[in-house]
């Protein structure tokens, strides 16, 4: 427990390691987490529970930052082998990845549920059940589902970037509202900041 009484949560960017992959699609929940160490203060990043691992304090409550390094069929090891570690519940768990079936830019929270067709979703939720945050970040469909895979492994066009970087940024930035168990109020705000930004219209 944290000093407010707010439990121990763990937060995961999904992705798949190396430089090969760094700007993929697929990887924008490692963009997101890498921005929130950024923006939280959290130390050098670390290799623990099979990927990269570090802390913060986010909305005063002690939080793990963790990107599994298993490649995303496997994500769900990392998180399993962190949250034994350190009992945290599935429902204390959020985890950060690519939607398929959002709109660029756009972003949904979502607690429990299927798992879409996402791998790394499917791992995780074999090793812990479905009782865990999903962020839902946008990304858009090729329109064609045998296209999908390419398209997730192949890197955010020029043209994205801004979106990207202001998505992730925003998901820091609100990121003690996912701490404290607000994810409407989270959507809510990420929604408003990206609107503002100009990224999409009402």
């Amino acid at each position: 427990m944290s000093l407010d009484g707010l439990a121990m949560k763990l937060f995961v960017g999904l992705g798949n390691p190396g430089a090969k992959y760094a700007h993929n699609r697929h990887n924008i929940g490692f963009m997101a987490l890498d921005v929130m160490a950024q923006i939280h203060r959290a130390p050098p990043w670390r290799s623990r529970f099979q990927g990269e691992a570090s802390e913060a304090t986010i909305g005063g409550a002690r939080t793990l930052l963790l990107k599994p390094l298993t490649y995303m069929n496997d994500s769900g090891r990392a998180v399993q082998a962190a949250c034994q570690f350190y009992k945290i519940e599935p429902a204390d768990v959020v985890v950060f990845h690519d939607e398929l079936d959002l709109p660029p830019a756009r972003l949904r929270v979502k607690l429990g549920g299927g798992n879409a067709g996402h791998n790394g979703l499917r791992s995780i939720s074999a090793e812990i059940g479905n009782d865990y945050v999903r962020v839902r970040m946008g990304i858009g469909h090729p329109g064609n589902k045998a296209l999908v895979h390419q398209y997730v492994l192949s890197d955010f066009a020029k043209a994205e970037h801004p979106w990207v970087e202001d998505l992730c940024r925003a998901c820091a930035q609100d990121a003690e509202l996912l701490a404290k168990g607000q994810g409407s109020s989270f959507a809510n705000r990420v929604h408003l900041a990206m609107e503002t930004a100009g990224h999409y219209a009402t």
